[in-house]
């Protein structure tokens, strides 16, 4: 699995998933809304951790600079 995913991108799901996760546990968005949000923000902190998005992959979208 070749990492698709820039540093921008990574930190940029990052930060998303952690203000998703603030405004849920602080009860901002709550309830189908809620919980949807926080199984998305709960991919992207994966995706943003692994380096790799499965997304990607089929439209061939690649993020990174380097050519692995």
């Amino acid at each position: 699995m070749k990492k698709n995913m820039g540093s921008a991108d990574r930190i940029l799901r990052i930060i998303i998933a952690i203000a998703i996760a603030v405004l849920y546990f602080t009860n901002t968005i709550s309830g189908t809304l809620g919980i949807a949000l926080l199984i998305l923000a709960t991919v992207f902190v994966l995706t943003g951790f692994i380096g790799f998005c499965p997304l990607y992959a089929p439209f061939k979208i690649r993020t990174n600079k380097k050519s692995e």
